[in-house]
């Protein structure tokens, strides 16, 4: 058994995906582990229709506690077509923040646009989103917050009061000086009667919050909102209530954007009903990592907490591709942890091996019918699988063992005959077939006896390493 991961993701294929990773420190590691935290550097996700229009610019992220902004920009990437003009998203800002649930783990990044030493440790990644929030194909700025309690102009109780921040439209003044959407507070108050007419319940009213910056206010004065409107950029924050679930603001979030995309001339397709239950479903749909060359295939979704004996490289890095913009894998003590925005998914622990690369692929039977797979897939069997015998080669089906046999090709398997607490999902069903050629690892292939089908890894994004480190948490 064994450790293993990758980043990457599933982006429509008449979309323009730029990507700009620093997600990991690309150094070797072996069964000793580096003591330095990895670099998570945050990606842009370029949506382009082909079709002239607009650009919007979508941030997510930029305070690690704030689940309903990252996970709604994420959707836009993950689950939208855009039909015209062009939409880029950041939704992991700030994303070792995010993966430790911090505000901000060197102090509040929406803090630092104004004036900043070059020694702060997150000095690049304000220059980074500064070039792009700058960029003159930029035309318009979303910043996607989470909110305490509900923004109200006077104070009304506890949690409804002109001092909390959920469930608001923030602008810093009412017009800038700038060729496309100019006037703030008509947009805003557009979105604002756009979100107020599909509210799940009429005490989550969104209201205006015009913090008036130019007239002296400091602290917005450092913000990513007024540093766009100075570059006359049309910028807005979006604050979902911190009082929600993480559903309930994400579902807020995309109402907003949904209006702000209406105005802006995009044109848009979204593959799940903008609701709770099908946005909670569409943040966890059909998650998955691949590690080293895709050797290896593991499914995230309801994954066991702990995943033992991954099989991977010795005296090398852990390389890893992800269909998802929150996914991603840092090194923690002597295992690996997987993350989808700030949750823990499970942990890997690793047993290590020298790579065969002779076989690439194994044929199967399957429910009567031959079939040839490559090594990281999934195969969804029905009644029973069997595993051609290989040349050379071993077959070990994790949790199916028979009294004296070493190699486990040629023989009938069923879901009975498999112990359940060897699957890598929590229900039972999804099993590991790994090839090894003498003490070499070869590769491994899921099979899936859940009868739901589940789509192979499309592989979209640069491949990323990361070594492993005990500091990080």
């Amino acid at each position: 058994m064994n450790p293993g991961i990758l980043k990457l993701y599933n982006i429509k294929k008449n979309y323009s995906v730029w990507l700009f990773w620093v997600l990991f420190n690309c150094c070797l590691f072996s069964t000793s582990f580096a003591s330095s935290v990895p670099d998570l550097g945050f990606t842009i996700h370029k949506l382009a229709s082909g079709v002239d229009g607009h650009t919007v610019l979508i941030i997510g992220g930029i305070q690690g506690d704030e689940p309903g902004g990252f996970n709604a920009a994420s959707l836009i990437v993950t689950h939208y077509d855009i039909l015209s003009g062009n939409v880029w998203i950041v939704p992991n800002l700030n994303f070792l923040s995010i993966i430790k649930r911090s505000r901000g783990v060197y102090g509040d990044l929406n803090r630092k646009f104004d004036k900043l030493h070059p020694k702060d440790p997150e000095y690049q990644t304000i220059n980074r989103i500064k070039k792009l929030i700058v960029d003159p194909k930029v035309d318009l700025v979303l910043n996607l917050h989470d909110g305490s309690g509900f923004y109200r102009k006077k104070y009304y109780d506890n949690l409804h009061n002109q001092n909390r921040w959920g469930q608001c439209l923030i602008i810093d003044e009412n017009n800038i000086d700038a060729i496309n959407f100019s006037n703030l507070s008509h947009i805003a108050n557009n979105t604002i009667a756009y979100v107020n007419k599909n509210l799940l319940n009429q005490k989550e009213r969104f209201h205006l919050n015009n913090t008036q910056t130019k007239k002296g206010n400091k602290e917005m004065a450092k913000t990513l909102t007024y540093f766009a409107i100075k570059n006359n950029k049309s910028a807005f924050g979006v604050e979902a209530s911190k009082s929600f679930l993480t559903p309930k603001r994400a579902y807020y979030h995309l109402l907003a954007i949904e209006s702000f995309f209406n105005q802006a001339g995009i044109q848009y397709k979204r593959n799940f009903k903008l609701n709770e239950y099908h946005i909670k479903k569409a943040i966890n749909d059909n998650i998955q990592v691949a590690l080293n060359n895709r050797k290896i295939l593991l499914t995230i979704e309801n994954v066991r907490k702990r995943l033992n004996y991954i099989p991977l490289k010795k005296n090398s890095k852990i390389e890893f591709q992800v269909n998802h913009p929150l996914m991603t894998i840092v090194g923690s003590g002597d295992a690996y942890s997987v993350f989808h925005g700030n949750r823990q998914l499970t942990r890997l622990s690793p047993q290590y091996f020298d790579y065969d690369f002779t076989l690439d692929a194994i044929d199967m039977i399957v429910d009567g019918y031959h079939k040839t797979i490559p090594f990281g897939n999934i195969v969804t069997v029905k009644d029973n699988f069997i595993v051609k015998e290989l040349k050379d080669h071993r077959v070990n089906i994790i949790g199916f063992t028979k009294k004296g046999v070493s190699n486990e090709s040629g023989l009938p398997v069923t879901k009975q005959n498999i112990i359940k607490r060897y699957s890598i999902n929590k229900k039972g069903s999804i099993f590991r077939v790994e090839v090894y050629k003498s003490k070499k690892f070869s590769g491994m292939v899921l099979v899936n006896f859940d009868g739901k089908e589940l789509s192979g890894f499309n592989v979209a994004f640069k491949q990323k390493s990361v070594n492993q480190t005990k500091n990080l948490f």
